[in-house]
């Protein structure tokens, strides 16, 4: 029986596994963007040559390296855990 409501409900179940899957490849991929160590290493040295140009203001400086050294770091426990 589980084939036969399998393909009953196939054209309603279908397109939302497929959407499912789909959220859960962006979301994935998200996710190593915002813990790839080159990526948050760009990111901080952008921060540092607009803190040096004068864009930014040490405050706003210190509030940004702050979020991304705390990425970094989980980047660096999440490579140890191997995930």
């Amino acid at each position: 029986m589980g084939m036969l409501t399998d393909v009953v409900f196939a054209p309603a179940v279908g397109p939302l596994k497929g959407v499912l899957w789909l959220a859960r490849i962006i979301a994935e991929q998200a996710e190593r963007t915002l813990y790839d160590e080159g990526v948050i290493r760009a990111a901080l040295l952008d921060l540092e040559q607009k803190l040096e140009a004068g864009d930014i203001d040490e405050d706003a400086y210190e509030t940004q390296e702050t979020v991304l050294l705390e990425r970094l770091k989980i980047a660096r426990e999440r490579m140890r855990s191997g995930l």
